[in-house]
């Protein structure tokens, strides 16, 4: 969607080439060079200028920045799409199990950019697809979506620079201890395009810490964080330390307890992007969690009403 933003220029703030305060505010190489080449985007006081126009003391700078073509190629499909919070610059999902986060080979009309696209073509909105942390097929919880360029870059980056906090909450096989950190590189398997495991060699630097929640003789549930975001992160650490996730078709085949890889994205904590207020969401405890985390006292955030 297109969103204008205005900035009302400080004594201290001023002597400075609008392109250059604009790179101050997270504007990236990409979203200035559109603002360059599209009229009507930068005005100072209402009046079109260059970006090389150097601000003054209360000028008021308007920003408008345009959308870019809609993603028209994801098909809109009327699937689960549960909204946690929504503004002008940002979504929290709560996805689902079984939903691909993008479209691919064989998922044309099953993920979540085509729950995406039937939302916002319902509002009669233009739909580009900016999903900002991913989640595997399986794992349900908490994603954002970003909603104009300028919420897009800067949540990327945070989510490069480490800025968004991710809780999960899974169920491991066997005891854990009580806490720790496993800080194991992750690189892919040999000889396959999905696969992935901890190699000390080729791998990339992977953090995960671990908190044990509850355990009830053959299971543990566990709450996780996350300090990096490798592909199949908390699925292979813990399948290395011993302790895979059921119902995991990847690393543990064992469905007795759960259908599908037993993990949740529970928590989300960041700054808003453009406001700077801080955000943190949870997502209540999903219904094939709910048997087995009965009675652990230190789930009540993550009750029904979230």
């Amino acid at each position: 969607m297109t969103r204008t933003f205005v900035y009302s220029i400080s004594a201290e703030e001023s002597g400075t080439k609008i392109a250059d305060y604009l790179r101050n505010h997270g504007y990236s190489r990409h979203i200035l060079t559109c603002l360059k080449h599209t009229d009507d985007t930068v005005l100072v006081n209402g009046l079109g200028v260059y970006m090389n126009y150097v601000l003054q003391p209360d000028d008021r700078l308007t920003i408008v920045i345009p959308e870019e073509t809609p993603s028209e190629h994801i098909v809109p499909v009327n699937l689960p799409f549960p909204v946690v919070y929504e503004d002008e610059d940002l979504m929290i999902i709560n996805k689902p199990s079984d939903m691909p986060i993008h479209p691919s080979i064989h998922n044309y009309e099953n993920t979540l950019a085509n729950a995406a696209a039937w939302y916002f073509g319902q509002k009669g909105e233009n739909f580009v697809y900016r999903c900002i942390n991913r989640l595997d097929r399986d794992t349900t919880g908490l994603l954002i979506l970003a909603k104009n360029r300028l919420s897009g870059a800067l949540l990327s980056r945070m989510s490069a620079e480490r800025k968004i906090h991710r809780q999960y909450l899974a169920i491991a096989t066997g005891e854990i201890p009580k806490c720790g950190t496993i800080d194991a590189p992750i690189a892919r398997a040999c000889d396959s395009a999905i696969l992935r495991q901890v190699d000390f060699v080729h791998g990339e630097r992977a953090i995960t810490h671990y908190r044990l929640l509850k355990f009830d003789g053959f299971y543990s549930l566990v709450l996780l964080q996350l300090e990096t975001g490798r592909t199949h992160q908390i699925r292979v650490h813990m399948n290395h330390i011993g302790h895979p996730l059921p119902g995991d078709y990847l690393y543990n085949p064992d469905y007795r307890l759960i259908k599908r890889q037993a993990l949740h994205s529970c928590r989300l904590t960041f700054c808003h992007p453009i406001s700077g207020k801080p955000m943190d969401f949870t997502a209540p405890i999903p219904d094939d969690f709910k048997t087995f985390a009965c009675g652990c006292v230190e789930l009540h955030q993550y009750a029904d009403n979230g």
